[in-house]
């Protein structure tokens, strides 16, 4: 079992002057980047046109590290806090799931997505918001 905790950064509608800042000053490369225009749908969820060119997953390498970005699409923004959990086993990422939801809150439910066998979002008692991922690849 791999299990990789990244910085995930929420932005309201500004993540691409984000990455191009963070290019410049902190010599970051662009990994990946998505706009909501180019991923499928997700269950339920219907993408409006005001946000389909943000940017709905990018992922930055900053020296050592990854650094995960997005803007939000349309839900209310909760600065700070966040982590990015990424596993390789759905199984892992369910038990994760599952045991930060005990006395905090689910955003967004454990579900399959166009991108990932198993994703899900949860506040913890602490007030830490958590994305977690399968990530089979790593």
């Amino acid at each position: 079992m791999t299990l990789r905790a990244i910085p995930l950064l929420v932005m309201d509608g500004n993540a691409k002057e984000a990455i191009q800042f963070y290019e410049k000053e902190l010599d970051a490369k662009v990994i990946s980047i998505q706009t909501y225009r180019e991923i499928p749908e997700f269950p339920g969820m219907t993408f409006l046109e005001k946000i389909m060119d943000l940017v709905a997953h990018a992922r930055l390498q900053v020296g050592e590290t990854d650094l995960i970005l997005y803007d939000s699409p349309g839900f209310p923004l909760h600065k700070g806090n966040q982590i990015f959990l990424t596993t390789n086993e759905v199984g892992e990422t369910k038990r994760i799931y599952e045991a930060l939801q005990h006395g905090g809150w689910v955003n967004g439910p454990l579900e399959e997505t166009s991108f990932t066998p198993a994703q899900a979002n949860v506040t913890d008692k602490f007030g830490v918001t958590f994305t977690i991922v399968t990530d089979p690849h790593f």
